[in-house]
């Protein structure tokens, strides 16, 4: 491995978060800040002619956000080592951010040994995940493995009853008899195991399958 620093680069939406991630790594001679972007349209930019090693890159990001900007980074830049750094302490983010090409997630109140650390092993090809991060990732793969796997025609007729349509005008859409679409509410009930239509949503919204 070259002896080179590390070339980061950072996009936040926050100036005091780049500011302060700025200032660490140019007190570690092993780092290279090579620039930062308050939004995803800035960072593309950037690589278009520009290049660095690792990204440190914010999930909430304004028009387009992070998971988005991680998609299409990965597939442009396969080189390109990309660390989440966020708020978001659910494991729904975290799964999106790594299925999306991140190879790390970091939490923005990490210290400086963790933020080094993270860096140094995305940069070898290596995954990082602090402690934390680690475990609401198994927590939200088990929950994902645990969500019933729905037909075409059920997940249509659930987002239909999500925004409020009646059986009768479910069917109407559908070109599907009423009868149909009462035995695909029931089939939905008995797979979420709900007993009304309140519940049906709430418990469809928790599992993002509207």
């Amino acid at each position: 491995m070259s002896n080179s620093p590390i070339r980061v680069y950072i996009v936040d939406d926050h100036l005091l978060v780049q500011e302060g991630i700025k200032a660490l790594l140019q007190s570690e001679p092993s780092f290279e800040f090579v620039g930062s972007a308050l939004t995803a349209e800035k960072c593309l930019t950037f690589f278009t002619e520009q290049k660095a090693d690792v990204i440190l890159m914010d999930i909430s990001l304004p028009k387009m956000d992070g998971v988005q900007l991680c998609s299409i980074l990965t597939e442009k830049f396969p080189s390109l080592k990309i660390l989440a750094l966020s708020t978001h302490n659910q494991g729904t983010y975290i799964r999106k951010m790594m299925e999306n090409g991140a190879m790390g997630y970091l939490f923005k109140n990490a210290n400086k040994t963790e933020i080094v650390k993270a860096i140094t092993t995305v940069f070898r090809g290596e995954k990082f995940l602090t402690y934390d991060a680690e475990n609401l990732l198994r927590q939200e793969n088990l929950l994902q493995s645990q969500i019933p796997k729905l037909t075409k025609r059920e997940k249509e007729v659930l987002v239909l009853v999500a925004s409020g349509m009646t059986n009768g005008q479910i069917s109407e859409k559908l070109f599907v008899s009423i009868d149909t679409v009462d035995s695909h509410r029931k089939n939905l009930h008995t797979k979420l195991n709900v007993k009304n239509t309140a519940q049906l949503i709430k418990i469809a919204g928790e599992l993002n399958l509207i």
